[in-house]
């Protein structure tokens, strides 16, 4: 087989999942790569409501890259974790409801034609905690434009539906200092 026989697709479905550090990271590199391409670019973020360097990053260059790139924040933290004594509680129906809110903004991107790539942020985790259905991340999959590009991150990516992408990576920890009780270190763990 030569080089001559590969054919390309005209879009492909690429997931971030595993326990290990990175997947974020992963999802901006393609971020870089695609507007690099002069590509439409959707960030849409399903759990990270609070000033993630990533946050930052994207609302700096947003100026540069004008309509090309849309962020999206809709989130209301992780679901599971001890609430930040400085912040309201959240309820269940409130993390419920601002994920629901957050799939439809990803629906619109991905079905809309005008998004060359839509990165999904920690939907993996929405859909995981219970606050998404397997179904939505199928259909958010199987209803997208023809060229546009998903890319879906968070742990627990659902094994039954391996067979609708075209990429997964499982980033395997192999050790991470937050084993040994270090806190997560600011522009390197978020």
């Amino acid at each position: 087989m030569t080089f001559e026989d590969y054919q390309t697709k005209a879009s492909v479905v690429v997931v971030y999942t595993g326990e290990g550090k990175g997947k974020t990271s992963a999802s901006l590199g393609l971020l870089a790569r695609a507007l690099g391409n002069r590509w439409n670019v959707a960030f849409i973020q399903f759990i990270k409501y609070w000033g993630v360097s990533e946050h930052i990053f994207i609302r700096d260059i947003q100026p540069l890259f004008k309509d090309q790139l849309y962020f999206y924040k809709g989130g209301k933290g992780f679901y599971d974790a001890p609430s930040d004594l400085s912040l309201p509680h959240i309820t269940p129906e409130q993390h419920q409801q601002a994920a629901e809110e957050t799939y439809h903004e990803a629906l619109a991107c991905a079905t809309s034609g005008k998004f060359q790539l839509v990165i999904c942020d920690e939907i993996n985790n929405a859909v995981h905690d219970g606050l998404l259905s397997e179904s939505h991340l199928e259909s958010l999959i199987t209803k997208r434009a023809p060229n546009a590009n998903l890319c879906l991150t968070g742990r627990n990516f659902p094994n039954k539906l391996l067979p609708l992408v075209d990429i997964a990576t499982d980033m395997t920890k192999i050790k991470h200092h937050f084993d040994e009780k270090f806190l997560a270190n600011k522009g390197i763990d978020f």
